[in-house]
């Protein structure tokens, strides 16, 4: 196995198998010396019968895994190349006896071949080791010099061999080129051992010598080239330069309080002006000056003009527009050299005459003029006014004259456009608009004045008069000759909207001028078809309009004179017409800094802090492309510089060879953040400082460290560093010269790093690191002094009587506008230590703009402290902190910060979320503040939270029900507050209703009331309606149940009211025919009825009879009424039986009828006499006693007697029985009681009794002998319930009343002591309110109010007093009273 491994690379080198030994390894080996290997094959007998080849094994320097790199493979690759080749060396030696003359030959020539490729490779190998290898840099290819114009872009570039590989460095007459120094102004690459510099927009100063250099550990070897840069606007001629040099004069050119980036609006004026010195000062000498835009030399015209004052040059732009954009570049040429200035010119689109109107088109141009034709481009407006333009409108104005004309009836997309149709000698400026669905752009400025002629007759024209005197003279003497065929027609452009063709005149056309005919056909027919046929074209040039957009055409030209008209021309091919523009068409101009591969472009303007994103559109004559991908936010930030020096260098602790520093930080940090200090010492001898030492080498972040590595009772100062990412700063001035000796003092050494934090008008909060040095104990406590900063050192006092164990402290004795210094000392049991070092002074003042924490509780019930800050820098950062110490763990707390506001948001508030919670903001001039959590607090908070997490939307009223006009059914409730963005689900029975024809859903956000209404109520209807409430994620409910009886009483009023309001479309009853009775018991019908006119007329009837007569109807102000006794046709007031009857009523005119029926039969009549006896029983007078002759007479009056009145007499509470000695009877309007010959059994209380139906009345007497009467037993009465709580009148049994009136009872309440009053509603307490309201009033009087009756008002009511004696109480019924309707009595109704 080992020989075919061998055998491939053994026969590459020509080595054959044989026997082999190894004595000649170890001369090339490159393994160590040991005992030399055998390789000789043995037997038994150890004879040797061949040879072994071993596998190759490396050194153990390979065996280590060093062959990462080339060097090390080649190495690698030379060593196993030798170990091969010596394995062949010395193959005949032990085979001479056994081989034959022929072998023996073959092998001696072997052998001499086989040592000459053994020659060869060692001396290759020799040049493949280590140190053969490694060789110095080689340019292969050295870098050109190059001779370029001013802002184009030059590389160099070289290619350098070597081992290892050269590092290589550019240098600038023989300066280190740094790309870092002018970002983008040098680019270095390296690649595959080539390597560029690439210098953009070069300027003078890029003239130099340039090297680059290639090093490594061989050597260093340098090549040169040479960049020329060459001005592209100024030319010098030593006949008009007139070196002046050759005098001995150079001038120095300096331009100072140049112009700086400036922005302006279209219509405005602006002047650009530099100072410019120029020494030596020569009278009469004047520079050249000259004024760029973005590279291109302005001239003098009425848009620009240019002043030099001798020492200020100035540019006025008297008008500004879009095109005067750009970057503007001052250029001061001496006969020596020149100086430069630039800076960017910003120009505002001025408002558009129509809002969203694009801006002007801008650098309108004129190109290849003619005799009738002329082209114009334009670029596109800088502003579209957030629409897609959809072309544009050209128009053209006559030199002389102020007319516009325009010149396409349809907008264009193209930025190009051929106007024809000039008149040939005559000069035009012409001017574009732009135009988007909103409207038309302003104008654009107007281009340069371009005349209509032929160009050769333009160039003739500035050349000498001979030749075109004799050109003309050839003209006229000349014959007539046909011209011939015009020659290279083509098609040079063509889009949608037109078609232009080129061609050149023929040669045979005589001294007469010629004129074309235009002729075109459809593909693929051969139809030509002249197009213009009435005016020949002058102009080898030709615009072809209305052309079929997607059609293909051919085109061919002939010319024409006064001889004829010649053979067409060659037709063109086939040309498709569409939106592209051909081969002729101009291409993109972008304004932006341009370089090979390479667009840039220096945006001026923004503000720091601020955050942008950019994105960029090409530009051609077709318009401008979609937008670029926008970039990354990129936030600008301000320069920074390295910061001042440290400073109160101090001595913290000290042990016998180390010291640890204090410091303060820097009063300038540069814009930039502190990322470290470095300390410096200095050993002083005998007052003499010795050389600065490096303490640390890192830099540290803290404003301490320990110096190290000291020498015991030697003097040293201290200087420090501060860096930033802008460098590090100038050391601090030296400290004072400290002993470096061990402290073994008792007490602790003084705290540091003091800080002040949270300073307002009488507080702030002062915060301390503990000291270094603990001293023998720990530290224990600390004491805060303070004093006036003018004050004296005695004036320092304390703070605190009693140490306070935290690193912080709140100090609460400060006096507005007063200026404090403060101070910490430490303590532990052996006492208190040395004061640390004064704070700057502090001015105990509120800021303006200060804002403090404010606690806030989210809808989600979230629990957020929240800090705002106006004054941020770029590099501002919130640091939260929970008591002084910032807060990285965001297990519980969690910071959010946006823009000017950060706010640190409890996960889960518990217990351990008490304590002191403060924000600072960095980079500003201490703004901070902080909250303090106490438990007290966090519970109070977590009710709160509660409450948001589960809000409910508060309701005035619930859910109720009323009946609208036609019966409409109107559900409606108010809530006491929801926002607009409120929704409501109408539910009824589980079922959400929707807007509809049954069901109309209004919700008035103003006023909360949200309501349904349907137009009636069905039996379907009958049910739960619900309202659902949802207000974020506020939500509440109210439900009204409509079933069994309530439903359907509501479903039959609404029946009703829906009648009614048809019955009322015409002549109507507003109140039923009802009667009254007079207290003088005249009995009255009547009614009121509503909606009449005078064709109304009323009809009575009795019994179906009807009443004739006018005089017993009268009618006066909507009531009619008509006495009972008139019907019966006579005049007297004694009403019987007779009238009993049924009276009726009708209204009637061309609208409709009415009918109003009163039942004046057995009850009915019954209760209209009852009523006439309660009349006449309230007529009756006092029973009085009067003495006849047969005894005794009790008697009274009544003001009318009717003989069906019933009267009963009782004596002592009991009905009188009559006999022949006791009688009554009536007199007149007399009613008596007669007593023939009284006894004492007479005597008594006596009483008459009217019955009425109802309770009736009583009139009572008390017979006691010589006419005395006497109420014995009310007066017992009066005795024994005096003291107790009563109701002693004046509440009705029922009260009916109309819907929305007030209602006011009142009764007396007597009982001592005061009883207490209370209302009753359904058994239920009222409380009073708006809507009732209840008094009691001197002890005495209790009255009851309902503002406005409505529905709900309905029910019994009851008053209850009570007193220790007793209680008492008084109901009585309120109905609402329903318009038009008659609750008791029986009525037909008829529409």
């Amino acid at each position: 196995d080992q020989l075919s491994v061998l055998s491939p690379c053994s026969a590459v080198l020509g080595i054959s198998h044989a026997s082999y030994s190894g004595l000649e390894e170890s001369r090339l080996s490159p393994i160590p010396k040991r005992a030399k290997p055998t390789y000789l094959a043995m037997d038994k007998e150890n004879q040797i019968i061949g040879y072994v080849v071993p596998i190759f094994r490396g050194s153990q320097e390979y065996a280590s895994g060093l062959s990462d790199t080339e060097e090390a493979r080649m190495k690698e690759s030379a060593g196993y190349m030798a170990r091969r080749n010596l394995f062949t060396s010395g193959l005949e030696m032990e085979r001479t006896e056994q081989t034959s003359r022929k072998v023996s030959v073959r092998q001696s020539a072997e052998h001499i071949s086989l040592s000459k490729r053994i020659y060869e490779n060692e001396e290759y190998h020799k040049c493949m080791n280590e140190d053969s290898l490694m060789h110095a840099p080689k340019f292969v290819i050295k870098p050109r010099s190059h001779t370029v114009w001013e802002k184009q872009c030059v590389r160099l570039h070289c290619t350098v061999s070597g081992w290892p590989d050269p590092r290589v460095v550019w240098y600038k007459n023989n300066v280190t080129i740094d790309p870092m120094a002018r970002p983008g102004k040098y680019k270095l690459q390296s690649s595959y051992n080539v390597h560029s510099l690439e210098i953009d927009r070069c300027d003078f100063d890029d003239t130099a010598q340039y090297r680059v250099s290639a090093m490594n550990s061989r050597g260093e070897l340098s090549t040169f080239a040479s960049v020329v840069v060459k001005s592209m606007f100024i030319k010098y001629s030593s006949q008009s330069d007139g070196i002046v040099s050759e005098y001995g004069i150079t001038f120095e050119t300096n331009i100072v309080d140049g112009f700086g980036v400036s922005f302006g609006r279209e219509g405005e004026t602006m002047s650009l002006g530099a100072m410019v010195i120029i020494s030596p000062n020569l009278a009469r000498y004047q520079p050249d000056v000259q004024w760029y835009r973005d590279d291109v030399l302005l001239q003098p015209s009425k848009w620009c003009q240019m002043h030099w004052s001798g020492d200020k040059a100035t540019l006025t732009l008297t008008h500004l527009n879009k095109e005067d954009e750009g970057l503007y570049t001052l250029r001061i040429t001496t006969k020596t050299k020149y100086e430069t200035y630039s800076a960017y010119v910003f120009v505002r689109d001025a408002d558009a005459e129509v809002e969203g109107a694009p801006g002007a088109p801008l650098d309108v141009t004129c190109q290849d003029a003619s005799k009738d034709y002329v082209i114009v481009t334009w670029k596109q407006p800088a502003v579209d006014g957030g629409n897609s333009i959809l072309g544009y409108f050209v128009d053209r104005c006559e030199v002389g004259t102020t007319h516009w004309s325009q010149c396409n009836d349809t907008p264009i997309k193209f930025a190009r456009f051929p106007v024809t149709g000039l008149v040939e000698g005559r000069s035009y400026t012409f001017r574009v608009r732009a135009v988007n669905k909103s409207g038309m752009s302003r104008p654009s400025r107007t281009s340069e004045v371009v005349a209509a002629m032929d160009p050769a007759d333009r160039t003739r024209m500035r050349g000498m008069i001979k030749p075109l005197i004799h050109y003309f003279s050839h003209y006229f003497l000349s014959e007539g000759v046909v011209p011939g065929r015009p020659k290279e027609l083509e098609v040079t452009e063509a889009t949608k909207n037109y078609v232009v063709l080129s061609w050149k005149a023929p040669g045979e056309r005589g001294h007469e001028g010629i004129m074309y005919y235009v002729e075109k056909c459809v593909s693929g027919t051969d139809s030509w078809q002249r197009v213009n046929t009435e005016i020949p074209v002058k102009s080898p040039r030709y615009a072809l309009f209305d052309l079929a957009e997607g059609k293909a055409y051919r085109f061919r030209v002939r010319c024409c004179n006064s001889a004829g008209v010649g053979e067409p021309s060659e037709a063109t091919e086939a040309t498709t017409v569409g939106d592209k523009l051909g081969e002729g068409s101009q291409h993109v101009f972008l304004k932006a800094f341009l370089c090979p591969g390479t667009h840039r472009f220096v945006c001026h303007g923004l503000v720091t802090g601020e955050s942008y994103v950019f994105r960029v559109k090409a530009l051609n004559a077709a318009g401008l492309s979609e937008c670029s991908q926008e970039s990354e936010a990129i936030k600008v930030k301000a320069a920074i510089a390295s910061p001042t020096p440290p400073y109160g260098i101090s001595v913290l602790e000290c042990v016998r060879d180390s010291m640890v520093l204090a410091w303060k930080q820097p009063t300038f940090i540069g814009g930039a953040d502190i990322t470290g200090y470095f300390v410096d010492y200095r050993e002083v001898i005998n007052g003499v400082p010795g050389k600065w030492h490096e303490a640390n080498v890192k830099a540290v972040s803290d404003r301490a460290y320990r110096v190290s590595d000291l020498k015991e009772n030697r003097k040293y100062q201290f200087q420090v560093r501060a860096a930033n990412m802008a460098g590090v700063g100038i050391p601090s001035l030296p400290s004072e010269t400290f002993i470096c000796e061990e402290w073994t003092i008792a007490v602790p050494g003084p705290p540091h790093d003091l800080q002040v934090t949270e300073v307002r008008a009488n507080t702030l909060v002062l915060l301390f690191k503990p000291p270094v040095y603990q001293g023998r104990d720990p530290v224990n406590g600390f004491y805060v002094d303070i004093k006036e900063a003018d004050a004296e050192e005695e004036a320092w006092r304390g703070v605190n009587e009693k140490a306070i164990s935290t690193n912080y402290m709140k100090i609460k004795i400060l006096k507005e506008g007063e200026t404090y210094v403060f101070r910490v000392r430490a303590q532990n049991k052996a006492g208190v230590g040395k004061a640390s070092e004064p704070t700057e002074p502090v001015l105990a003042e509120t800021k303006p703009g200060t804002t403090e924490i404010v606690v806030d509780i989210d809808d989600d019930g979230v629990i957020s402290m929240n800090f705002a800050c106006s004054n941020l820098t770029p590099d501002s950062k919130f640091v939260w902190s929970k008591n002084y110490k910032e807060i990285t763990d965001e297990t519980r707390i969690t910071v959010a910060t946006s823009g000017e506001k950060s706010k640190a948001i409890f996960n889960m508030p518990a217990e351990d979320d008490i304590g002191i919670y403060s924000c600072a903001v960095t980079h500003t001039n201490g703004e901070s503040s902080s909250y303090t959590l106490s438990a007290e607090e966090l519970k109070k908070l977590l009710e709160i939270s509660h409450d948001h997490k589960f809000p409910i939307i508060p309701l005035k009223t619930e859910l109720a029900v009323e009946l609208q006009e036609k019966g409409r059914v109107r559900f409606w409730l108010q809530a006491e507050k929801i926002s607009a963005n409120g929704k409501i689900e109408y539910v009824f029975n589980d079922n959400t209703l929707s807007q509809g024809e049954k069901y109309k859903m209004n919700f008035n956000k103003d006023t909360g009331v949200i309501e349904m209404i349907m137009e009636s109520l069905l039996q379907e209807d009958e049910g739960t309606f619900t309202f659902q409430l949802q207000d974020g994620k506020a939500t509440n409910q109210s439900s009204l149940v409509l079933i069994g009886e309530v439903f359907k009483g509501l479903q039959k009023e609404s029946e009703f009211m829906c009648k009614e309001w048809h019955r009322k479309q015409g002549p109507h009853f507003v109140e039923y025919l009802s009667y009254e009775v007079t207290p003088e018991c005249c009995v009255f019908l009547k009614c009121k009825v509503g909606n009449i006119k005078k064709e109304t007329v009323a009809l009575w009837y009795k019994d179906g009879r009807e009443v004739k007569g006018d005089g017993n109807l009268t009618f006066t102000e909507g009531v009619l009424n008509l006495e009972i006794a008139q019907v019966r046709g006579i005049l007297m007031f004694h009403i019987s039986k007779k009238d009993a009857g049924v009276y009726e009523i009708v209204m009637k005119d061309d609208r409709g009828k009415d009918t109003s029926t009163l039942n004046l039969t057995e009850q009915g009549f019954r209760d209209l006499m009852n009523e006439m006896f309660s009349h006449i029983a309230n007529s009756s007078t006092a029973l009085k006693i009067q003495s006849t002759e047969e005894g005794i007479r009790l008697y009274s009056f009544v003001s009318y007697y009717n003989e069906a009145l019933q009267v009963t007499w009782h004596h002592k509470d009991s009905a009188i029985a009559f006999t022949d000695r006791i009688k009554s009877g009536v007199v007149g309007e007399q009613l008596w009681l007669q007593i023939i010959e009284p006894t004492e059994k007479d005597k008594g209380k006596y009483a008459i009794e009217f019955h009425d139906g109802k309770g009736g009345l009583k009139r009572t007497v008390e017979l006691a002998g010589q006419g005395e009467t006497t109420s014995l037993s009310g007066l017992i009465l009066v005795l024994l319930f005096s003291d107790r709580a009563r109701v002693a009148g004046g509440l009705p049994d029922v009260v009916t009343i109309q819907e929305l009136k007030a209602l006011n009872l009142t009764c007396n309440i007597s009982g001592d002591p005061v009883p207490e009053v209370v209302w009753l509603k359904n058994e239920r307490e009222i409380v009073s309110d708006d809507h009732y309201i209840m008094k009691f009033e001197s002890g005495k009087y209790a009255s009851f109010t309902i503002t406005t009756v409505n529905t709900t008002d309905s029910g019994k009511y009851s008053i209850l007093v009570k007193n220790k004696y007793g209680t008492e109480s008084a109901d009585f019924t309120i109905r609402r009273k329903k318009e038009g309707r008659q609750e008791i009595r029986e009525t037909s109704i008829f529409a």
